[in-house]
């Protein structure tokens, strides 16, 4: 009976001590996300979409508009594109629509199927005051709205230009962890990511140009954007997306693809991370591609090569 006893004290006392740890984690979030509020203040404009915040982001003035669009989980898309679109704006109108649940977005909890986040896109960039037809510039998991743009409404796509974009096969076979992504969401909106070193240490802020106040911003938009409850619905309903882009078949547009080495991110090898891209463009009639020797941010570590080369494609058509 004693030792029954003694083995629930130190059983409650664990779960106290718990208690007691968890509690002071959330409070110092709380304080450090009031702390970080300035820091949140958007870069760009906000524009209502469906009675909901989203944050479009404009630069330059050219007369051919290039919209960047952000890959799954990015969580401060304007800042993640800004070492490339910098190189860029002298010459183009640069937009960057950060989706429901990124950057300067609202958290939304709504179908993220790719009608409903194309829509969102369109809405946004009208709100913004902008007008198609746009150079598309999809990264990762985009490159599916982008393609699906494209196919529905194609008076508005004049070309795509793939961040190494996923395109629909990469999902055929794709293990998609949805409970590990809300797990992710709870230790997040309990302030956990703030122990993890190094954590908030995004591909932007380790190789890009951002300077000190952007690299500060970018971690405080982590804090408060990572795998949002948007975020999630979003990855759950990805693999019937891409099974709707496939069924409309392969637009057929100007279309250059820059293809990374599969690496940091991509959750394939270098072989078939390439393999299937160059499969895909080499059904486009006026489809061209650029294999880099660098990891899936590749707007992060070659964004001089990318911006180059962009500049020459678009001035070849």
């Amino acid at each position: 009976m004693k030792k029954a006893k003694k083995v629930m004290k130190i059983f409650f006392i664990i779960i106290a001590v718990l208690i007691i740890l968890i509690s002071a984690i959330y409070i110092n979030h709380l304080i450090r996300l009031k702390n970080e509020a300035e820091s949140r203040t958007p870069l760009g404009q906000t524009v209502d979409v469906g009675g909901h915040d989203m944050s479009v982001y404009i630069e330059g003035n050219g007369n051919t508009t290039l919209v960047f669009m952000s890959g799954a989980g990015t969580c401060s898309p304007i800042l993640d594109f800004k070492s490339l679109y910098s190189l860029l704006s002298d010459e183009y109108k640069i937009a960057v629509v950060e989706k429901f649940g990124y950057g300067f977005s609202d958290i939304v909890d709504k179908s993220r199927d790719i009608d409903s986040m194309l829509e969102d896109t369109r809405a946004a960039l009208t709100a913004a005051g902008l007008n198609a037809p746009y150079v598309l510039c999809p990264h990762s998991m985009s490159g599916l709205e982008a393609l699906y743009w494209e196919l529905k409404y194609p008076d508005e796509v004049t070309a795509i230009i793939g961040l190494d974009m996923a395109v629909p096969e990469y999902y055929d076979n794709m293990k998609i962890n949805v409970p590990l992504m809300r797990a992710a969401s709870l230790a997040a909106g309990m302030g956990v990511t703030r122990l993890i070193p190094g954590l908030s240490e995004s591909d932007a802020i380790r190789y890009g140009t951002l300077s000190d106040s952007e690299k500060k911003i970018y971690k405080a938009v982590f804090y408060s954007r990572t795998a949002t409850v948007t975020m999630i619905n979003e990855t759950e309903t990805v693999k019937e997306n891409a099974e709707k882009v496939s069924s409309m078949g392969i637009p057929q547009l100007p279309m250059l693809l820059f293809i990374s080495d599969g690496s940091g991110g991509t959750e394939f090898d270098e072989e078939t991370w390439r393999r299937i891209a160059i499969e895909y463009i080499s059904q486009v009639t006026d489809g061209e591609y650029i294999e880099l020797d660098c990891p899936h941010y590749v707007h992060d570590h070659e964004y001089e090569t990318i911006s180059e080369k962009i500049t020459e494609f678009l001035q070849s058509l």
